[in-house]
């Protein structure tokens, strides 16, 4: 493996897309198309573990000889029930009532997978999300933009007009949708480096100064 190896991201997500790029990596993407219905008594963890690695192996019949595939998936937990995209505006309302003043967890699993030698290397980044206390008002509102219709939980924590989250002490990266200094520990696991600074880039990106990202590279969390 080298720095230069293709990587292939098995998600269609436009945010997921936007972060890889931070990292520097030529990659491309292929959506993977899966059941995404939990097993009955699937953990949260085992469920986002379950997604992800799904995702990647799905995927890598199509991939070019020698490519290296990345599964992804995020969930939205409370008290151990996981939170999908809501239906419809309603249950978007009821998902964002459920959540505010609250602090849930953002699960993001990632499966780094080489075909070529059937090799799987897996990674999960659990962070504590506090949600502020918004008013029904802007409740409302921010529904009715249609945001959070393809968000899971019901919100996307970058927008700027709600901002949902007032201050977070975990990975932003993750729960926008792709933990990026977990996936440069996981892809160093198949020898793939960086060709960029990443938390330099991911924190300049997304406006956050990360308090965990040493810790993340190193292994230590």
């Amino acid at each position: 493996m080298s720095s230069q190896t293709m990587l292939v991201l098995a998600s269609n997500s436009p945010r997921r897309r936007e972060l890889m790029v931070l990292g520097g990596w030529m990659f491309h993407v292929i959506s993977a198309d899966i059941d995404e219905r939990i097993l009955p008594g699937e953990s949260a963890e085992q469920y986002v573990r379950r997604m992800a690695r799904s995702k990647a192996q799905i995927v890598a019949p199509q991939v070019r000889s020698g490519s290296v595939v990345i599964g992804v998936d995020t969930i939205v937990v409370d008290n151990g029930d996981i939170l999908g995209k809501p239906v419809d505006m309603t249950e978007a309302e009821a998902m964002l009532r459920r959540l505010r003043g609250r602090t849930h967890q953002v699960y993001t699993a990632l499966a780094v997978y080489v075909p070529a030698d059937d090799r799987l290397e897996e990674d999960l980044c659990i962070t504590d999300v506090p949600m502020r206390d918004f008013s029904d008002e802007e409740l409302r509102a921010y529904v009715a933009t249609g945001d959070p219709l393809d968000k899971a939980g019901g919100y996307a924590i970058q927008h700027r007009g709600f901002r949902p989250v007032v201050h977070l002490e975990d990975c932003y990266a993750s729960v926008v949708g792709l933990p990026l200094c977990h996936l440069v520990r996981t892809l160093k696991k198949v020898d793939i480096m960086p060709l960029s600074d990443v938390p330099r880039n991911c924190q300049r990106t997304l406006h956050y100064q990360c308090p965990i990202y040493r810790v993340v590279l190193r292994g230590e969390a």
